[in-house]
């Protein structure tokens, strides 16, 4: 079975997660220091994205790809039906 992440995002996760015990982790938008293991993971995997490793897309975007591919599908299905509309006679 292949690997679903590569060998080098792995290793930033890695470091990610070290940092974060040495309490020098920081978060990119406010730059707080990072406490959660989860938020610490979610970094080393971004900066592994960054750099084009082998990395599954984020759950949000297969979210929303799943949904795109779902609509698509319906529209290729769906059967277009004209509505026939029958002229009135003019009486006179």
């Amino acid at each position: 079975m292949a690997r679903q992440y590569s060998r080098k995002a792995s290793a930033k996760v890695g470091r990610a997660m070290k940092k974060r015990k040495a309490g020098t982790l920081r978060s990119g938008g406010s730059g707080r220091k990072v406490k959660s293991r989860k938020q610490a993971i979610a970094i080393g995997l971004s900066e592994a994205r960054r750099e084009g490793r082998k990395v599954p897309a984020k759950k949000s975007a297969r979210a929303s790809a799943k949904k795109t591919a779902k609509k698509a599908s319906k529209k290729s299905t769906k059967k277009t039906t004209k509505k026939t509309t029958k002229k009135k006679s003019k009486k006179s």
